[in-house]
């Protein structure tokens, strides 16, 4: 039995967020989840939108997550939004590097995730949790795979509990970068993370984007199902699923579900791996 979590984003409307509190949250809920983390942004009323979702989820009983990000920011404006959290009586938190937000030609005070890392424990000490990002097929800035390793390294003996990676589709991969991390001196927790094919045109957008690779014989599948929603929709629970399978019997400490904001897909595919006896939240 592995714990399991999900990732929203801040709605951009009000229509968005009674979607999600009254109706995506409760769903989710129901297969008991560790907690659900919210995505950040770096600009002002993006912030603030995390902030408001967060406290929306914990208002309705369950854990929630930020996500933090320091580019463009100082040490001050982050340790107001740390005092702001520990007000609110969040000790979770994901610490992330982040993009320079458009139009911003300073990077801020923070150059490396692992300098955030410091920083919150520099100020709000040893009981925070702090999860940090992980790239099994490494970040899609970086042209040397070592410097990427050294990166996450540097951001787990700056003082990370755990890591959640990007999503993958390929298991291999993931388990090469817990091999490669821990002869490195980096043994924390590294939470999977997974992505269901929400939409498969959109997902493979992103899996270009990021540098992450759908196997071809799955890609030249889904493209062949053309507009066939319920064979795309199929085949992408199917091939999900047994990633999840393969993750969890090498031995994954937890699975973190990239949700889009959307329940159907993930409900059904944590009851498909449940309806086999394996993961749970609490």
């Amino acid at each position: 039995m592995i714990p399991i979590s999900f990732e929203f984003f801040p709605p951009n409307t009000p229509v968005g967020d009674e979607k999600l509190i009254g109706q995506v949250v409760p769903e989710l809920a129901a297969l008991g989840p560790q907690y659900f983390s919210v995505t950040y942004g770096a600009g002002g009323s993006t912030r603030d939108k995390t902030l408001k979702t967060v406290r929306a989820i914990a208002a309705a009983g369950h854990d929630a997550v930020p996500h933090l990000s320091c580019v463009g920011s100082t040490r001050e404006g982050i340790a107001q939004t740390l005092a702001t959290y520990r007000a609110q009586n969040i000790r979770r938190i994901v610490a992330l590097r982040g993009d320079l937000p458009s139009g911003t030609a300073v990077a801020g005070e923070f150059r490396h995730a692992a300098e955030l890392v410091r920083f919150i424990r520099e100020q709000q000490g040893a009981d925070w949790h702090i999860e940090v990002a992980a790239y099994p097929e490494y970040h899609p800035a970086q042209r040397y795979a070592a410097k990427d390793l050294q990166h996450y390294v540097d951001k787990v003996k700056a003082g990370a509990s755990g890591a959640i990676t990007q999503f993958f589709f390929n298991a291999d991969a993931y388990f090469h970068f817990v091999e490669a991390t821990r002869k490195l001196g980096a043994d924390v927790p590294v939470t999977a993370g997974v992505m269901p094919f929400h939409n498969y045109a959109h997902i493979a957008q992103f899996a270009q984007r990021d540098g992450i690779e759908i196997p071809r014989w799955v890609a030249l599948k889904m493209e062949g199902y053309l507009d066939d929603a319920a064979s795309i929709r199929a085949f992408g629970l199917d091939v999900v699923t047994q990633l999840c399978e393969k993750l969890i019997a090498g031995g994954v400490p937890g699975i973190h579900f990239y949700t889009l904001n959307q329940s159907a897909l993930v409900v059904e595919l944590v009851r498909r791996l449940q309806g086999a006896g394996r993961p749970s939240g609490r």
